[in-house]
């Protein structure tokens, strides 16, 4: 089992610590994601260096390419990518969804065809936990339907008593050892009904964490956080939330708010290799002819390699140009920045002022 203390709380936002077999990790926590083993454009000792404590990998991708035994043979996921700190792995349940024509689903779980060169595979909650075993995760996820949207509330139900009776199937063959965890999934659209009935029952199966999942999928912030609102105080009040695929940093501060510990999303690393960054004055596009014959760094407060080294001319020169280093630094930025936003949350949570810092953060943007 993980460990999980609230240290200190400001209104609904909480700062904690999760505690894995690799190590400590402060909550809120924003996770870098390492789909296939690795955070892109970025070496693991270059992501240690943004404050990342842990990462995510995924499950679907690792099983189709190397393969969950062969990295088990190698040592784990850990030693195989060089990260000694924590890892969660999705449960592959997302990228099977996206497949669409590819796949089958069933009360058994998914039968799907591989994008890589159209083999046949069955992933089901049992097959599922047991790749994230064999890849070594200090928190495995349970398996899920990640319900389309829009969708009617009968079909979203339905959806979601399915992944209900998986995450039970899920939480029975998860092997339990010391510093590490296992976290259901609350699903039900954008119901407060249903995703109430989804927490209840998570919550009656018993879970190391929950996280909120099937949102940030076209329904708009606003809405996103309507469901938290209604979704997170039926959560355990001692247990880890965290909010699948998001976002952007204002997501993320409004989550926070909301009572949510734990973020994942491409939307730094995917930023960083398209020439966006984010800062804390709003996003800059790097690609801007403005930007040629500016001198200044891109975010003077910020201590990353490519704020402290280059110009906003030189970063412009790299985008423009197509060169590996420019993705390589603002993923390194942008993945800083998101450390740096956390921190100064947990900050201000220990000091009760998240009201006046995220007023000052929207005034900025």
């Amino acid at each position: 089992m993980i460990g999980f203390e609230v240290l200190a709380c400001d209104e609904a936002a909480r700062r904690g610590r999760l505690v894995t077999a690799h190590g400590a990790v402060d909550t809120p926590v924003f996770m870098p994601l390492a789909t296939t083993g690795t955070v892109k454009a970025m070496t693991p000792e270059g992501v240690a260096a943004t404050g990342a404590r842990i990462v995510l990998g995924n499950t679907y991708h690792l099983m189709l390419r190397p393969g969950a035994e062969r990295i088990a043979a190698l040592g784990g996921l850990h030693h195989f990518m060089n990260w000694p700190h924590a890892i969660l792995t999705d449960s592959g349940g997302f990228q099977v969804m996206s497949l669409a024509a590819r796949r089958t689903i069933g009360e058994a779980g998914v039968t799907f065809r591989s994008h890589l060169d159209g083999s046949l595979h069955e992933l089901t909650p049992e097959r599922s936990v047991a790749i994230q075993h064999l890849l070594g995760a200090d928190v495995t996820m349970a398996l899920d339907e990640c319900t389309p949207y829009p969708a009617p509330h009968g079909a979203v139900e339905s959806s979601m008593e399915l992944s209900m009776r998986w995450a039970e199937r899920s939480r029975g063959t998860f092997v339990e050892r010391a510093g590490h965890g296992i976290f259901g999934i609350v699903q039900g659209g954008v119901h407060p009904d249903l995703r109430l009935r989804s927490a209840a029952r998570l919550i009656q199966i018993g879970f190391d964490g929950y996280a909120v999942g099937g949102l940030a999928i076209g329904e708009g912030q606003a809405t996103t956080f309507a469901v938290l609102d209604a979704t997170v105080p039926a959560l355990p009040e001692d247990r880890p939330r965290y909010l699948m695929g998001v976002g952007k940093p204002a997501d993320l501060v409004g989550a926070v708010r909301r009572g949510i510990d734990m973020f994942d999303c491409v939307l730094p690393t995917r930023s960083g290799r398209t020439a966006q960054a984010f800062t804390r004055c709003g996003t800059v596009n790097l690609r801007n002819a403005r930007h040629a014959d500016d001198p200044t760094p891109l975010d003077p407060e910020c201590g990353c390699p490519a704020c402290a080294g280059y110009s906003r001319a030189y970063l412009h020169h790299l985008c423009r140009s197509g060169e590996i280093l420019g993705s390589m630094l603002l993923t390194a930025h942008n993945l800083r920045y998101y450390a740096d936003l956390m921190a100064e949350m947990r900050a201000a949570i220990e000091t009760g002022s998240l009201a006046d810092f995220a007023a000052a953060f929207e005034s900025s943007q």
